[in-house]
């Protein structure tokens, strides 16, 4: 492979359509909105679940945003998480507002603030980056020190199951197999990659409010140039910087100057280079756990290809940094 996978994170997962929803979770809906649901447009393709999402017309005019999952699949558990979290959120996460909730014995649905708008970053252009980063600096001044109550560190999910951290050292010692497809320089580097992995302990600690999985698929651009934030299922304590920090390996692949961006942001001009690179080298360490393996249930095949193209990008923003083509 000469550069990594293509993926278009607008056509990513597989979803019911709203005729598939039980005739009980529909009604459960219609009457926690108080009006009869009269349209579905097709479900959204971003993402990597199979869970209901899309918008619905309202009898009563309005249009809403419907997501749904029955208890077998992932998004049954991050649906409910979101709609607890959401009402949560300082106003500067840009959050959709949740309207509703519905559940039947083996369903649940959230319904939030429709908005019209775009995903960014497909590619990157200095335009929306600088309208992504102004919202994360935003989130930043309210979501440090946490208002919300018993996070957890997002470094336990990262040491839940088989450690992340324990990734690059398995890899040398031959426990755990090498990616296919990754830059020929790799094997060289996973020496300095599993010396990365003694820091992030410290690096990641922090008491700010992240959401941990801002990609670009979380975020929507509107008409009026306003960011907004989604799925908020994975929220967790680390660093101020954290979310921002995760958007900068794809924006460079799409040629932003990230180094630049870096030194100029609030977010991390103080903040010692070790200590980025570590959470990056940490991501890129988690996607390389599974991508030769079968996607989870209920997932798509897209997931191991957005695992190959994040393993990718964010080894060769460390390559940029740590000099390791040289």
């Amino acid at each position: 492979m000469s550069g990594p996978p293509d993926v278009d994170y607008s056509a990513t997962s597989s979803r019911p359509t709203w005729d598939a929803l039980p005739e009980a979770l529909q009604q459960a809906l219609s009457v926690a909105l108080g009006t009869d649901i009269v349209s579905a447009a097709p479900s959204v393709t971003s993402g990597f679940t199979g869970g209901f999402a899309a918008p619905v017309r309202l009898a009563d005019g309005r249009r809403v945003f419907v997501k749904a999952s029955d208890k077998t699949l992932h998004s049954y558990g991050a649906y409910q998480r979101e709609a607890a979290v959401v009402p949560q959120l300082p106003a500067a996460a840009q959050a959709p507002a949740i309207v509703t909730t519905a559940r039947t014995e083996d369903w649940f649905a959230v319904v939030s603030e429709w908005v019209d708008a775009r995903m960014p970053g497909a590619p990157w252009t200095p335009a929306d980056f600088a309208l992504v980063t102004a919202r994360c600096e935003a989130m930043a001044e309210t979501l440090a020190p946490s208002p919300i109550a018993g996070l957890e560190s997002f470094l336990k999910d990262l040491e839940s199951g088989e450690s992340a951290l324990l990734v690059p050292s398995q890899i040398l010692a031959g426990d755990r197999p090498l990616p296919r497809g990754l830059q020929e320089w790799v094997p060289r580097i996973l020496p300095e990659l599993a010396d990365l992995m003694n820091a992030v302990p410290e690096a990641l600690s922090g008491d700010a409010a992240a959401h941990t999985d801002l990609r670009p698929d979380n975020l929507l651009i509107d008409m009026t140039g306003t960011c907004w934030t989604v799925d908020w299922n994975w929220l967790a304590l680390g660093p101020r910087w954290l979310d921002w920090v995760g958007l900068l390996p794809v924006a460079q692949h799409h040629g932003i100057d990230t180094g630049t961006a870096i030194r100029s942001s609030p977010l991390t001009a103080d903040v010692p280079a070790d200590e980025l690179d570590c959470f990056v080298a940490v991501v890129a360490a988690y996607m390389l756990k599974h991508p030769d393996t079968p996607p989870p249930t209920g997932t798509t095949q897209a997931l191991r290809e957005h695992q190959r193209f994040y393993a990718w990008t964010f080894l060769d923003w460390l390559a940029t940094r740590r000099g390791w083509t040289a």
